[in-house]
């Protein structure tokens, strides 16, 4: 009986002992895991509020970059300036125009401060080198700062057109989405 005894407060204690460890163990690992995930929130945090700082993003309109507008409607208009470290400013401008053809006239017909270096027509170009600088000029800007969800459709929409338009010192891109007549615009401004 004093053996059954000892027998079973032995594998008792072992029972316990494997519980606990067991407990412990899972104890450590969230732990980690939560302190892993908090390491990752802070360091994403810490690198979109650098980039802020660095890359400053204002509002601005479209009229404000390309004043001479030609009778052109824009709807659900939204436009940011990048402001680069060294300077350089970039323009994204999101918007909804029922007239591609006039939007594209009214960019090639604005004003240049070097006709040789400026083209007097727009011109149709292939998508895929633009997706490529769009996705990543995307890794660069702040959270928050513009709405690149439009990535996935132009990577998979084989209807959208694409358009280069250079009028020194701008050069615009034109993403156009003929089904929902969508418009990105991306304008280098060149030094």
């Amino acid at each position: 009986m004093k053996k059954i005894s000892i027998i079973l407060l032995a594998a008792f204690t072992i029972t316990s002992c494997n519980k606990i460890e067991e407990t412990v163990t899972q104890t450590v690992t969230s732990a980690k895991e939560k302190a892993q995930q908090k390491t990752n929130e802070l360091v994403q945090e810490t690198v979109n509020e650098q980039l802020t700082k660095l890359v400053n993003a204002e509002t601005v309109t479209f009229s404000s970059v390309f004043p001479h507008q030609n009778n052109l409607v824009l709807e659900n208009e939204v436009g940011k300036k990048v402001a680069f470290p060294n300077g350089t400013p970039f323009y994204v401008f999101k918007y909804k125009t029922n007239d591609k053809d006039l939007l594209l006239k009214t960019l090639v017909s604005q004003s240049t401060t070097n006709e040789a270096q400026s083209n007097k027509d727009f011109q149709k170009v292939d998508g895929a080198s633009i997706v490529e600088k769009v996705t990543f000029f995307e890794k660069f800007l702040p959270a928050n700062t513009f709405d690149l969800s439009f990535l996935d459709d132009i990577k998979n929409d084989k209807s959208i057109e694409y358009y280069k338009v250079k009028r020194f010192p701008n050069a615009s891109t034109v993403i156009y989405n003929p089904k929902t007549q969508m418009v990105y615009q991306f304008v280098e401004v060149k030094k």
